[in-house]
């Protein structure tokens, strides 16, 4: 072998093989080859999609009720009841719970919400009529000649559009779901599921790491640590706050006297879940009920949405959220919309938390990139004169 195919096999080795970035583009390439290959053999991975699809709702349900009850089984267990019998009283306290709720308040519940879809139609259309009461008549009239405006047809497209919004939401919620046979069984899985996650959660991180390399088990184990933390922080502050929003509006309501006030406070709680966009999507409804009462409970209610949103906001979240996600609004908005056009309900519901965890991910990966490339490194920086 000659000095020429010497002098290339030691610049091939040095600028490629030796060096970290290039291989980390060589491994992206790869994993993007295999991504695109198994895209064109799905068809393989059909029956475990039908087993994801058919776990995943128990699976998610079993892992926000974990959440909410392990402090308390924790608890108890520190004050020497034992496990399983902290267990066992959460779920006969749960079952009473239940139970009043299906005797007391779902009757109030289910009367309110009848009442409310059969009135809602003719609450809107008596808001237009206020609206064009309020603007004056010839106004209107002159401002929908200028315009060529009917509103009619504005009125009619919209109700179709509404139509087609409530059948596509329907249509997602439905493929969720999966129909009445996973409903029924995820309901009748979950406390099967729950209760063996509370006996023996705390061995499930080290059964995980028994499929990791010993050298990474240290930082899979930091990971995972921070990624419980940031998931367990966020579904007990989000739904603490929901249930705070949800009372507080309640109590609000009752004061000054709306009408539907526990469905439209119930409906405020459960649309809170959702962060920015939940209480612009809550306050909806009761804008409606309170406009076709009076002007006087419309300037009411819009006194107690402010006040209980101002509590909300300088005194419940700061206590109770804290600044553990440390994630802009602005991200957050936009990652809600786009988990939502992407998964449906499920991905606002998930878009957070899952953002949460890819962003614990993606840091770590980052910093341990940082590490092994050596490309941020003090030394390099000088090396390449920048001050």
């Amino acid at each position: 072998m000659d000095n020429s195919s010497l002098n290339w096999a030691s610049r091939f080795k040095r600028f490629f093989l030796n060096n970290r970035f290039v291989l980390f583009l060589l491994v992206l390439l790869l994993i993007g080859l295999n991504i695109m290959v198994l895209s064109k053999i799905s068809f393989i991975f059909y029956p475990v999609m039908v087993l994801l699809s058919t776990i995943v709702l128990p699976i998610i349900l079993a892992g926000v009720a974990y959440y909410l009850l392990n402090p308390i089984v924790d608890f108890l267990e520190k004050h020497k009841v034992g496990r399983i019998q902290s267990i066992l009283m959460l779920y006969v306290l749960i079952i009473g719970v239940i139970t009043v709720l299906l005797t007391l308040v779902i009757p109030v519940i289910r009367d309110q919400i009848m009442d409310l879809v059969n009135n809602f139609p003719s609450y809107i259309e008596m808001v237009r009529v206020q609206f064009e009461h309020l603007m004056g008549s010839n106004m209107i009239n002159h401002f929908q000649d200028s315009i060529n405006f009917d509103p009619q047809e504005v009125i009619k497209t919209i109700s179709d559009k509404a139509t087609t919004f409530l059948n596509k939401t329907w249509m997602g919620i439905g493929g969720f779901v999966g129909g009445l046979i996973e409903v029924v069984l995820a309901i009748v899985t979950v406390p099967f599921i729950l209760f063996y996650l509370l006996k023996d959660g705390k061995k499930l991180p080290g059964f995980i790491l028994g499929f990791v390399p010993t050298k990474l088990r240290g930082e899979t184990n930091r990971v995972m640590s921070e990624m419980n933390h940031q998931i367990s922080s966020y579904i007990r502050g989000q739904i603490i706050v929901s249930f705070c929003i949800g009372a507080l509006l309640f109590v609000g309501y009752i004061i000054i006297g709306l009408k539907y006030s526990l469905i439209l406070a119930i409906i405020a709680a459960f649309t809170s879940v959702v962060p920015y966009l939940g209480p612009a999507i809550a306050i909806t409804p009761a804008l409606v009920v309170a406009m076709v009462t009076s002007p006087m409970m419309l300037l009411k209610m819009l006194i107690v949405w402010t006040v209980v949103q101002l509590i909300e906001g300088k005194f419940i979240s700061p206590q109770v959220m804290g600044k553990t996600l440390k994630i802009h609004p602005i991200t957050i908005i936009f990652v809600i919309l786009t988990s939502g056009n992407l998964f449906g309900v499920v991905g606002v519901l998930l878009a957070v938390p899952g953002y949460a965890v890819l962003k614990v991910i993606v840091s770590h990966v980052y910093q341990w990139f940082k590490v092994r490339s050596r490309l941020y490194e003090e030394g390099a920086i000088e090396a390449g004169g920048i001050d």
